[in-house]
């Protein structure tokens, strides 16, 4: 899973982060979303890399608001912070985005699509926001649950 703005149906993933690939679907705008197949023996793991190890993923079980949220992203690696809110609209300039949550962890270009998780619980994919990781900022995540329930995918925990 990655964020829709990422990448269209039928591109490539070649390098960097992720394994080799290709965009399956995607949506964006109207929410931020896209899954990526990767090759037959590639392996797949229940664990988000934090750059300094990683942390396994047991669940998607949503966190509170006020809960302690931590993110993934390939420009700035691991940041934490809390969630603020559900269900917000996000107006890029590409169009509107919904059902997204709220948190104010850092992020900046290039930290798009990288993971959120609470504790060992998967909460979604960063989708964009303002500020930076030297000031801080306010981050957008498309929570995992309605990306996996769109198109039958399970996530991995074993």
């Amino acid at each position: 899973m990655t964020a829709g703005h990422c990448g269209s149906a039928g591109d490539q993933l070649t390098s960097g982060e992720a394994a080799p690939g290709t965009f399956r679907n995607s949506v964006f705008p109207s929410a931020d979303r896209a899954w990526v197949a990767v090759g037959a023996s590639e392996p797949l793991y229940d664990e988000v890399n934090m750059y300094s190890g990683s942390r396994d993923v047991a669940n998607a079980n949503q966190a509170a608001v006020g809960s302690s949220v931590c993110r993934s992203g390939s420009t700035t690696g691991w940041h934490c912070g809390t969630v603020q809110a559900f269900n917000q609209t996000v107006n890029y300039a590409e169009g509107s985005v919904y059902g997204m949550t709220r948190t104010n962890v850092c992020a900046e270009p290039g930290d798009s699509g990288g993971s959120f998780i609470t504790g060992n619980s998967a909460q979604g994919m960063t989708s964009g926001g303002s500020g930076n990781c030297t000031s801080g900022g306010t981050t957008y995540f498309q929570p995992i649950g309605p990306a996996l329930s769109a198109w039958g995918l399970t996530l991995v925990t074993t």
